[in-house]
């Protein structure tokens, strides 16, 4: 039986046609060469793979599997890997560009500076106003200028947009709008280098596979990008994709609950400051359309709940360090066990006792100060709570 959506909810169930759009976006993804430029990088090592059993048998599913990109560069997130294979094929076609500049949240503007420090450019990286002290500390090490705008995400783009002309700077932003589509997909395309070294590691012997895949967003390119490199492997018979956004950043989620690219109404207030994103890219949109199974929007607890699952684990896991957005897709699964709003999605994505499921951990402690915070709280034991919720014992 079809569940149906309420508008007023916090899910939106969708029904994927699982076929990829041919535009740019989907051609320049398709042609890409990332893990081939990124396995010519000499700081390059595919980030690990995590098997997490005890918080499988917690949650009472088949397999837990994490990526952790904490390892990525040394830049504790993955977006080097679109910064980097970005201004690799920007160089190729104008080699004199001397500056890059950028709009960011943290990560993707951290990972612009080093990108551009390793090919000898300069760098000017534009920060929100509410951006932390420590997020801009650590774009400031790796050689760039940072300038904090009196706005917030989307008001910050615009202003790097207008600064990047004035100057005949290049804008190397990972969210795409009208006739501003290349840039954006080949920081997309850079993400699938991330997807394509989980070519059987998973499951060497084929006979099983990753039944769900939950992706973080904010503007949706990491999302689209997952999808892209999914759709195009598996068709039809790809995971289930399931998308996470904070409560007060549903861009993505409002987007299809209105059926067109929309302005989130929330207030951007949420301590997941990499998705804290008021639009969706216009370059992920199609794919998000095409492969996305689910759409969620949670509260900043889960996150909270989800770092100190994976800081604090259980049995013999492996501890993880994941940030606040690093831990959005797992977040998202939390709520989906614990929320009562959510539970007719476990039936929809059938969650099981031999469900696979796949998290991607984009970012460590990418804000120490918070995530001290976190797990030094006293309900660093609250992710405990979960047994009774569960029936487990």
């Amino acid at each position: 039986m079809e569940i149906k959506t309420n508008i007023n909810s916090s899910y939106y169930i969708n029904n994927p046609n699982c076929k990829i759009v041919k535009n740019l976006t989907t051609n320049i993804i398709k042609k890409n060469k990332a893990l081939e430029f990124h396995s010519s990088l000499p700081i390059y090592q595919p980030t690990p793979l995590v098997h997490l059993p005890n918080l499988s048998k917690k949650y009472n599913v088949g397999n837990i599997y994490l990526k952790d990109e904490s390892f990525r560069f040394g830049l504790n997130s993955f977006k080097g890997l679109g910064a980097s294979y970005a201004i690799n094929e920007i160089l190729k076609e104008k080699p004199h560009i001397n500056t890059f500049c950028t709009a960011t949240d943290g990560n993707h503007g951290r990972a612009v500076a080093w990108s551009a420090k390793y090919f000898n450019k300069k760098a000017i990286i534009f920060v929100p106003k509410d951006t932390s002290n420590k997020r801009i500390e650590a774009i400031k090490k790796e050689g760039a200028i940072v300038e904090q705008v009196n706005g917030n995400y989307d008001e910050t783009c615009a202003h790097a947009e207008k600064m990047a002309y004035k100057n005949s700077w290049e804008l190397i932003q990972d969210t795409a709008w009208e006739d501003y589509e290349r840039i954006p997909a080949q920081i997309m395309a850079g993400y699938l280098t991330l997807f394509q070294e989980l070519e059987g590691t998973i499951n060497p012997s084929q006979k099983a596979k990753v039944d769900i895949v939950f992706l973080q967003a904010g503007v949706g390119s990491f999302a689209g990008a997952g999808i892209a490199y999914y759709l195009e492997k598996y068709g039809a018979n790809c995971p289930k994709i399931v998308i996470v956004e904070p409560k007060e950043a549903d861009a993505i989620l409002s987007s299809f609950k209105k059926g067109e690219i929309v302005t989130s109404q929330g207030n951007s207030k949420t301590i997941m400051a990499g998705l804290n994103c008021g639009t969706p890219s216009l370059g992920a949109w199609d794919l998000l359309k095409t492969g996305t199974s689910v759409s969620i929007k949670i509260d900043d607890k889960y996150s909270k709940q989800a770092i100190r699952e994976l800081y604090f684990p259980e049995g013999l896991d492996k501890k993880i360090i994941s940030g606040e957005s690093g831990v959005g897709g797992l977040a998202g699964f939390i709520a989906i066990m614990m929320e009562d709003e959510f539970k007719p999605l476990q039936k929809q994505l059938n969650i099981n006792p031999t469900t696979n499921i796949l998290f991607v951990s984009t970012e460590g402690a990418t804000d120490i100060d918070m995530f001290n915070t976190i797990i030094d709280s006293e309900d660093k034991t609250a992710h405990n709570t979960v047994y009774k919720s569960l029936g487990n014992k």
